[in-house]
């Protein structure tokens, strides 16, 4: 069996990003987590991880510029949105990332199972 998928959450909200590594931990997956992108940016550098799950509106660092950051130091790295942000659309630049629509999540997160399986997924070529 491969490693277990090492994923970041970078949340401002304690609660949900507390729920968020939780429900990856149960999972199986190695979880991080960071309330901001400097401070994921800081731990990424010593911590490899798989998965990004990136809310948009962060303190400090927007995750609209977390995103490019974290694609251009780690372009392996599978980039998900999490977001409270109803009127989210996907932006070209973002798409230029790699990021398609079915790596955005709303919250509350509706279909766990879908989350989980999109990071399973992550890496893979198909």
């Amino acid at each position: 069996m491969s490693a277990a998928r090492r994923v970041i959450v970078i949340d401002d909200h304690h609660s949900l990003r507390r729920n968020l590594v939780a429900l990856l931990q149960d999972e199986g997956f190695v979880v991080f987590d960071a309330a901001d992108g400097e401070s994921a940016l800081a731990l990424l550098a010593d911590q490899g991880c798989d998965v990004a799950i990136v809310d948009i509106r962060l303190p400090g660092m927007s995750g609209y510029e977390l995103l490019p950051c974290l694609h251009a130091r780690y372009p392996e790295m599978t980039l998900l949105i999490h977001t409270g942000s109803v009127d989210f659309l996907l932006t070209p630049e973002l798409s230029a990332l790699g990021i398609a629509e079915d790596d955005i999540f709303f919250k509350p997160i509706a279909d766990t199972k879908q989350f989980v399986r999109r990071i399973q997924r992550a890496g893979d070529s198909s």
